[in-house]
């Protein structure tokens, strides 16, 4: 029987950023949800860090050990991380950053769709989406694939100030905040498949492309220590 590649429209995307490091886990996580070629829904908060964090730390992300030393730690979010991948296919910019913080947590989700083989399971929670590498397949001469950097190439800045208006926190509306550097990852996906021309794009070329790198990813990416 043939299978049908399901249309990147129709498998919930859901676009993460993680704000924190192995060392002392995940400190803050944002979450966007694109379905239907649409925002549909965000989710966002802090979580208690494992340990105090250093001032050089927080002034990256912004976030202080008693910012969220009474908030659950992340490892109490399995359920919900579960049940997103077993509806769909996670995302990030540069996602390599997040699928290892994410594994360092739970290397395996449980068995989770297929979505590049309709009707197979596998556990993992790859593959991801990935906007940087997505954004180097299409456009290979640009001079940064950093978040910021392509938000204000493509003119994106004001659609992503919208987003951040009406779903980011207070204080927590800039890059190196979880939310924001999600709606970021979210912009620029939505303008890439603009670009592609999506009506008729499936999700397994969506993955697909998203694994095309090509070497750029050393050159001006994040550091060791945070997400871009």
């Amino acid at each position: 029987m043939e299978r049908v590649m399901m249309q990147w429209t129709e498998v919930p995307i859901y676009l993460i950023d993680f704000e924190g490091h192995r060392d002392y886990g995940v400190v803050e996580y944002g979450i966007v949800t694109l379905l239907g070629g649409q925002l549909t829904d965000v989710q966002t908060r802090l979580c208690r860090a494992g340990r105090e964090l250093r001032p050089e730390e927080s002034r990256v992300h912004g976030i202080r050990y008693r910012d969220s030393a009474d908030t659950p730690p992340f490892l109490e979010e399995w359920s919900r991380f579960v049940g997103m991948r077993q509806s769909g296919v996670f995302g990030a910019h540069h996602a390599v950053f997040e699928n290892a913080l994410l594994k360092s947590v739970w290397p395996y989700p449980k068995y989770s769709p297929d979505f590049q083989h309709p009707g197979e399971m596998v556990v993992d929670w790859a593959p991801w989406v990935d906007t940087r590498v997505l954004y180097e397949s299409r456009f290979p001469d640009l001079p940064s694939y950093r978040l910021a950097d392509l938000v204000s190439r493509f003119q994106l800045d004001k659609s992503l100030e919208e987003f951040a208006r009406g779903y980011c926190p207070a204080g927590r509306s800039r890059y190196h905040c979880a939310l924001f550097d999600a709606l970021a990852c979210a912009v620029l996906l939505l303008h890439l498949m603009d670009s592609v021309g999506s009506e008729s794009t499936t999700i397994d070329w969506v993955l697909r492309e998203s694994r095309r790198s090509r070497g750029r990813c050393g050159a001006d990416g994040q550091g060791e220590l945070f997400s871009d």
